[in-house]
Parts: C-alpha cells; sequence; structure tokens
C-alpha cells in the first residue's frame, strides 16, 4: 500500500477510537442500566409467578368440577362449593349471565355479565366481503376472552372471566355518552369490584375502567401487580386471504414512543419486559386496540393460526390468533383504579391520525402506525404529498378511479422536467450510435477499458451525461413506492367497484381455477395483465431510444421485457386499485415518450452536439492569469537551468 492508503487507514483507526471514547456510557448511566436490567428481572418472576400460580388453581377447578358431577348439588352444596372456588366472591358464582346491546352511530356492542367483557363488536359502517347485509363483526363471542386475575385472601386466584357480574348502572353522561357498571358483589359490605365502560355516540374508543371499592378488605393486600389475559381470533374479512394475512399482525407501542410488530409471516411469540403503552390486535383494515393509561408493565404476546378441531388443519375461516398475558400495577390496600381505552374500528390513517391532535407528544398515542406507509422516506412522502392529494380530491365527491387518475396525471406533471431531460439524453446517445459502433471496431472487446475511455471521451465532447438518465428514476421510485405502499392499506379503496373489479382493494380476477398453481395462484387478475402488456410495450419504446451495442446490450434487453412478467406474478395477488394506478402511469409514459419522440428532430440534436464537439476540440483561449502565470514557470525553469550549468563548470 502507499503512503496515502497508510495515512487513510490511520485516520479511520483514530475516527473509531475517538467514537467508542466519545460515546462510553458515564457512571450514571451504567447505574441505570442496572437498574433497569433489575426491574425486568423482577417483572419476569412476577409474570412468572402469577402464571404458575394461576395454572395450578385451574387445574384444582377442574378437579372440583368433577367432583361436582359425582355429588348431590344441593343449595348447601353449592354454596360450599362457591365458597372454596371463590371465597368472599361467591355471590357472583351462581348469578345469571345476561347480555346488553349498546349502538352507536358507529358501534354495535354487546356486553356480557360474564367477565363483564365485550363479547361482541360490530362496525355499522362496514361489511366484511361476501356479506351485503349483517355489519363487519371484529369479533364474536367464541372469539374473543378477557380476563383479569386477582389474589385474594387465601391466597387463591380469582379469575374475572369465570363469574357473573351485575348490571349495577346503566346511565347516560351528558347527552353523548352511555356508561355501564358491572359490579362484582362480596360477601363483605360494602366491598365490590366495578368494570366500567363509558361508551360515546360517535366515537371508536371506548373507555373502560376497573374501580375497586374497599377491595382491600377481600384481596391480598401485599401484592404490587396484577394478570390480564387477553385472547382474539382475526376472522377472514376480506377476498384475498392471502394479501389480508400478509397485513394482519400483533402490533404494539411501549411508553417511550416505538412501535413493533410481530412476524406477519409466520407464528411468534415474545416477551416484552419494558412497559407497554398499548397492544393492538391489527388485521389490513381493521384492528382492536387495547390502550392502558397507566401501562402494561411487562407482557408475553403470541401470534399463531387457529387450528379446526376436527381436521387439526388451519381454520380458514380465520386469518391469525393472538394471546397476550400482561402484567399490570396494581395494589389493593391503594384501591388502585386501572383505566384503559378500547380502540374498536378501521385503520383509516386521519381517524387514527386524530387522536393525538392537541395532544402533548409524551402522551400520544401514535395509533396511525397502524396503517404502515412504508420505510421512513416513502412514509415521509405519504403523509405530505400522496395522503393530503387523495383528501382533497375525494372530498370533491369524485369516484375513486378519477380520484387515482388525477393522482397519477399530478405525479407525472412534478416529475415532467426530470423525464423530458433524461429522454433527451437517450436521444443524445441513440444519434451517437455509429460513431459508438466505430469506437467498438477500433478496439476489439479484449481491450475494454480502452473503449470504455473512448466512448466516455466521445460522451463528454458530445455533451451527453449517460447518468442523467438515472435522475428520473431517483424522483419517480420514493412516489412509486409510496403508492405501493398507500393504496393497498387505504380503507377508502375497499368495496369500491371500477369498471369489472367489484372492489378495488382486492385482486380483480377475470379468470378463476379450483387449485393453486405455483407463483400465480388460483386466478388472473385483469388490471394485473394489462399492466403487464403495458409495461411491455413501454419497453418496446423504451428499448427502440437506447444506442445499439454488443452481445451485452442484447442480453440487457431481453432482461428488461422479463421485468414486466415478473412483475406480473408479484401484483397478481395485489389490491386491484394499485395495478389500475401502475396501468394508467405507463399509459401516459408511454404517451410521453411519443410527444418526446415527435418534439425532438435527432438530425438537428445531431448538429447542435456535432458543433459542440467541433468546439471543444479547438484549442480554447488562455486567460490573461494564465498566460502570465506559464511566462514566470518558463522563467524560472530556464533560471533553474542556467544554475545548474554554473554548478556544472565549477
Amino acid at each position: 500500500m502507499d503512503k496515502y492508503s497508510w495515512i487513510g487507514l490511520t485516520l479511520m483507526g483514530l475516527i473509531v477510537v475517538g467514537f467508542m471514547f466519545l460515546t462510553r456510557p458515564s457512571e450514571e448511566q451504567l447505574d441505570a442500566q442496572r437498574h433497569y436490567y433489575d426491574s425486568i428481572r423482577v417483572a419476569n418472576q412476577i409474570a412468572d409467578s402469577l402464571h404458575a400460580v394461576s395454572e395450578r388453581q385451574r387445574q384444582e377447578l377442574a378437579d372440583i368440577e368433577a367432583q361436582k358431577q359425582n355429588v348431590d348439588t344441593t343449595a348447601e352444596h353449592r354454596d360450599l362449593l362457591a365458597q372454596k372456588l371463590y371465597a368472599n366472591f361467591a355471590p357472583a358464582a351462581f348469578n345469571q349471565e345476561q347480555t346488553i346491546d349498546v349502538k352507536t352511530q358507529k358501534l354495535h356492542l354487546t356486553f356480557s355479565s360474564k367477565g363483564a367483557r365485550i363479547e361482541q363488536a360490530r362496525l355499522l359502517e362496514y361489511k366484511a366481503y361476501g356479506d351485503t347485509v349483517n355489519p363487519l363483526s371484529l369479533f364474536r363471542p367464541d372469539e374473543s376472552s378477557l380476563d383479569f386475575t386477582f389474589i385474594h385472601r387465601g391466597n387463591d386466584y380469582l379469575h374475572t372471566s369465570e363469574l357473573n357480574f351485575l348490571l349495577a348502572d346503566d346511565s347516560m353522561l351528558g347527552d353523548t355518552v352511555r356508561q355501564l357498571t358491572w359490579r362484582l358483589q362480596t360477601d363483605i359490605d360494602n366491598s365490590w369490584l366495578d368494570f366500567v365502560y363509558q361508551i360515546p355516540a360517535d366515537d371508536y374508543i371506548v373507555r373502560f375502567s376497573i374501580v375497586p371499592h374497599n377491595i382491600q378488605n377481600v384481596l391480598l393486600q401485599n401484592v404490587t401487580s396484577a394478570e390480564m389475559s387477553w385472547f382474539q381470533k382475526i376472522p377472514q374479512q376480506e377476498r384475498g386471504r392471502k394479501f389480508e394475512d400478509r397485513y394482519a399482525t400483533l402490533q404494539y407501542m411501549f411508553v417511550n414512543g416505538d412501535v413493533k410488530n410481530l412476524s406477519e409471516s409466520k407464528a411468534e411469540n415474545k416477551r416484552l419486559a419494558t412497559p407497554l403503552r398499548w397492544i393492538a390486535y391489527k388485521d389490513q383494515f381493521f384492528s382492536t386496540v387495547l390502550i392502558s393509561d397507566e401501562s402494561f408493565e411487562s407482557a408475553d404476546v403470541e401470534s399463531s393460526y387457529p387450528l379446526d378441531p376436527i381436521t387439526g388443519k388451519k381454520d380458514m375461516r380465520y386469518i391469525k390468533q393472538y394471546n397476550t398475558r400482561a402484567v399490570l400495577g396494581f395494589m389493593p390496600e391503594q384501591n388502585t383504579q386501572l383505566n384503559f381505552r378500547y380502540y374498536l374500528g378501521p385503520n383509516h390513517y386521519n381517524t387514527l391520525k386524530a387522536y393525538d391532535k392537541n395532544v402533548a407528544k409524551a402522551d400520544r398515542l401514535n395509533l396511525k402506525s397502524l396503517v404502515p406507509l412504508g420505510w421512513k422516506i416513502v412514509a415521509w412522502i405519504n403523509m405530505i404529498l400522496v395522503i393530503p392529494m387523495f383528501d382533497l380530491f375525494t372530498s370533491w365527491g369524485l369516484h375513486i378511479g378519477i380520484v387515482i387518475l388525477l393522482m397519477t396525471l399530478v405525479i407525472k406533471l412534478i416529475i415532467l422536467p426530470f423525464v423530458f431531460s433524461s429522454y433527451r439524453s437517450s436521444a443524445k446517445m441513440r444519434v451517437l450510435k455509429p460513431q459508438i459502433e466505430e469506437i467498438n471496431q477500433k478496439y476489439p472487446p479484449e481491450k475494454m477499458q480502452e473503449r470504455q475511455q473512448a466512448t466516455m471521451a466521445l460522451y463528454q465532447k458530445a455533451g451527453v451525461s449517460p447518468m442523467s438518465g438515472c435522475l428520473p428514476m431517483l424522483f419517480q421510485f420514493p412516489v412509486l413506492m409510496a403508492m405501493f405502499w398507500f393504496l393497498p392499506t387505504a380503507i377508502e379503496l375497499r368495496g369500491k367497484s371500477l369498471f369489472w373489479a367489484d372492489d378495488l382493494s382486492a385482486y380483480d380476477a377475470i379468470f378463476t381455477w379450483t387449485n393453486n398453481i405455483p407463483l400465480i395462484g388460483n386466478h388472473i387478475s385483469l388490471f394485473c395483465l394489462l399492466m403487464t402488456l403495458a409495461n411491455i410495450v413501454y419497453t418496446y419504446f423504451n428499448m427502440q431510444s437506447q444506442a445499439g451495442g454488443g452481445s451485452e446490450m442484447k442480453m440487457m434487453k431481453w432482461m428488461m421485457y422479463l421485468m414486466p412478467l415478473m412483475f406480473f406474478f408479484i401484483f397478481n395477488d395485489y389490491a386491484a386499485g394499485l395495478s389500475y394506478y401502475y396501468l394508467v402511469s405507463l399509459l401516459i409514459t408511454i404517451l410521453q415518450t411519443m410527444i418526446f419522440r415527435w418534439a425532438i428532430d435527432d438530425e438537428k440534436l445531431l448538429r447542435e452536439m456535432q458543433a459542440k464537439q467541433a468546439k471543444k476540440s479547438e484549442k480554447p483561449k488562455k486567460s490573461g492569469f494564465m498566460a502570465r502565470l506559464e511566462k514566470m514557470q518558463r522563467e524560472q525553469q530556464q533560471y533553474m537551468r542556467e544554475q545548474a550549468k554554473k554548478n556544472a563548470r565549477r
């Protein structure tokens, strides 16, 4: 290596060492890290303890229930059994289950006294694919469960899902909020546990609070936590199961604002020891989100595929199932109140974003992250360009197909100057084709370096930049990716028809068959097929403007024609709205290419380039400064030669 390489390596080493020195943690930071990992260890121990005791008690309950089937179930025996199972909560053991329906402008909720939970949630403004009558159900009674586990004085575990609450209050808070209070009674006067729901008339968020009243009389006091178990199956709601499964995931946000999710493509479980703000059971277009106003201290989360109880294979009625076991901060002696919020609604960007309006940054829910908008720069383009433009055009009451067409035209106009510059550069390279062929004949393939140098020299003289054709792609690619992420997740496309496509959020099958074929599936989407044909036509037009070459160029042309076919297999399952956008974009691009060809005269362009080549071949006139500088250099060189001669004579 030369000295410059050694200097470069030395500087790199100094930078690395300096960075390590500057970023090493201080003693205070090391103490904070030790405290953090200690808290994680304690939280995990609490979770394991709760789970182990809870499982043991469940087994005991099962044994008692088995014994119950073999004895006389008299009233006295029943009371003894309830006392054994539920201690001070025995009065709630044999209440009759009841359900209450609550309808708002957006939701139809069914509450069950068994566990005081929402057992069914329906969205009145939406319907599942193929059902034109019934509202869309986020979950039904047998598809979800919610259980809170507390420790009563007998050191046994109380599961709220096993007991029937009584409806203590059903009233209105003002004119817009209905309040339901479900009460879990005890055998001690003035001591109970309330589950309070507040349901607004025109919102997707339902407030939910666990309010203890003198509960320290019946619950163990030397504990600092309770456990929550939450389970839900996600029914198939859309036409394209494969595509819906791609966007269904369990998502969660830490209290510091970071949003993560489990794998969308496989079953996965994680132990999260860092406090969480919310946990979302997410489908492609709808979510059930449980938000803790305090935090979930830790949680075990799991995403899996439900199995059919008869066949043991995947239950095709459902996309996925989610399960959470979380630890909550709870101290009975202080009658700790636990406050939650349920979001039961669509993954609509503006709806979710509105919940953070006029909210301090530290308190923002960031629910808008439930709508996937792509990588950072792509998401930024979606937020500042694509979504505002989409909202503007849809606010005019236009058909969704016209909206996508207008968006395409606006995007094409924005990048038009760069596209024209790219085409002009390609035209310059095309008219230089004879000169390039002469260079190729002069320098055989063995002298590839000389051939490239001669070609670049020709481009430089003619004023051609081979890289100028890449500039439009640099501007187009992020926008194309922004639309790639936005359109399949835009709930506004759901159920909207265009020509033969009855749902732009799903594939538009023109041919279907029973068995899946590798790479293509069981259908052919017409918009995707038209997009592929338009892409082949565009590739042909584009190849006509390229300068010729050897076998390498011919191979590249074949690859360019293979790309549209690859895109067909990729986009055949995608939303018809996305394929429609790419089809319209390609048709406009083809029209632009034809106009550019008509507007640019190759012969005139060649004369301009030849004039530039001739001008650059002339010896450039030197400036006065450069002339004086060269004169000084000649005089200096003459002086040095004379001095050398004198020294030689001596």
